[in-house]
């Protein structure tokens, strides 16, 4: 970000160079996704891990993106498949002292925040985020000092570290109310990381926003035009989209909303078809949850196309069985957070918390009778 006029200016990460190596390249996510076991291996490590659940006093928590054998054995053995602020709350909330994280490793970093007594495992920590990468926490730093006439709210997607450093942290659900609700108050908004998001907000609520300008390489590959396109294919589909998604897919949304609220559409519309423009991990729960629905998925496809990541993130997907076996026979993948930074980035979870408790309308929650355990961050 240019401080000096407030443009915003591309962060640099290793995957968007030719030569990318290491943790933060895509080619290596994809290299590391596990391979598929046979049916037998399958169950038996499913079986193994719900023993050893029980055996450490430990609970699985997955996110709605990874494997579905994982979100599966999460539900069968007691925990939950949600989206990254539910996977804290429901682990600060449960009763194990060790909590299984399947996911990426800022949702692991949130499950420590919140429960700092409890040990956080993850299936493999080189498991990230592009919008965690896209905000490193010392230029975020030098930013936000460039400006501090205003709030600083930060997405859920990001490191402990730029969490410490903010007055709020949002998730896509709360994000409208919250930044309206500070704009009414009078103040100007600081915004990171993912420009998609923020600019949607920003419409909406007419606040005054400065942005970050990073992006989800999942939703930054839909392609407004070729959606277009697809929807001439099928004029009955409802088209839903994350607000992390291009303005151009954005604006031809029936839905956009967060994880549960995308969920929610599919259950409880009378559409026979969907057009889904987010992770392609959601199509297991929502098949689960509407097996009489067709589900198609949005276009990556077209002019410009780079499939990074071809509507799944290749970071999710490095999470695997055999990752979670590992995490309860050897104690492997745990996540530490340095205790200033914990308390510092507990604040504005808390601030947000308590706001949500206060304005339940703020939030988007299941119906009355809706699926347990569909998470509504």
């Amino acid at each position: 970000m240019n401080t000096s006029t407030g443009t915003p200016t591309s962060v640099s990460y290793d995957y968007d160079l030719q030569d990318a190596s290491g943790a933060t390249c895509t080619a290596h996510a994809w290299a590391r996704v596990p391979a598929p076991l046979s049916p037998s291996a399958k169950a038996a490590t499913k079986a193994r891990i719900a023993e050893l659940l029980k055996a450490r006093n430990a609970v699985l928590v997955a996110h709605y993106y990874v494997d579905g054998d994982l979100q599966d054995l999460a539900l069968a053995t007691g925990g939950c498949v949600s989206d990254s602020l539910e996977m804290a709350r429901f682990g600060r909330d449960h009763a194990a002292q060790t909590l299984i994280v399947a996911g990426v490793k800022f949702m692991g970093e949130s499950a420590k925040i919140l429960s700092p007594g409890k040990t956080v495992l993850m299936p493999d920590l080189d498991a990230t985020c592009s919008l965690d990468l896209g905000c490193p926490a010392d230029d975020f730093a030098t930013f936000c000092d460039a400006h501090p006439d205003r709030k600083v709210v930060v997405y859920a997607n990001t490191s402990a570290a730029v969490k410490a450093r903010a007055d709020w942290m949002v998730t896509s659900s709360c994000a409208l109310a919250i930044v309206k609700h500070l704009k009414d108050q009078g103040e100007k908004i600081l915004w990171a990381p993912d420009r998609h998001l923020g600019r949607y907000i920003q419409k909406e609520t007419g606040a005054d926003m400065l942005m970050w300008n990073g992006a989800c390489i999942v939703h930054d590959e839909f392609k407004g035009l070729e959606l277009d396109l697809l929807k001439k294919d099928h004029p009955n589909a409802l088209v839903l989209v994350h607000p992390e998604s291009p303005e151009s897919v954005v604006a031809q949304a029936d839905v956009v909303g967060s994880t549960s609220q995308l969920l929610k559409a599919v259950v409880e519309s009378n559409a026979p078809e969907f057009i889904v423009a987010t992770d392609n991990g959601i199509l297991h729960r929502m098949r689960q949850l509407a097996p009489n629905k067709v589900l198609i998925e949005a276009p990556t496809a077209g002019n410009s196309a780079t499939c990074k990541s071809c509507a799944h993130c290749p970071w999710m997907a490095m999470n695997g069985l055999q990752g979670v076996l590992d995490c309860l026979e050897k104690g492997v993948g745990e996540i530490t957070v340095d205790e200033a930074i914990r308390l510092k980035a507990h604040g504005c979870i808390d601030r947000m918390l308590a706001f949500v408790a206060q304005n339940p309308a703020a939030i988007a929650q299941p119906a009355q009778g809706f699926v347990p355990n569909v998470g509504a961050a």
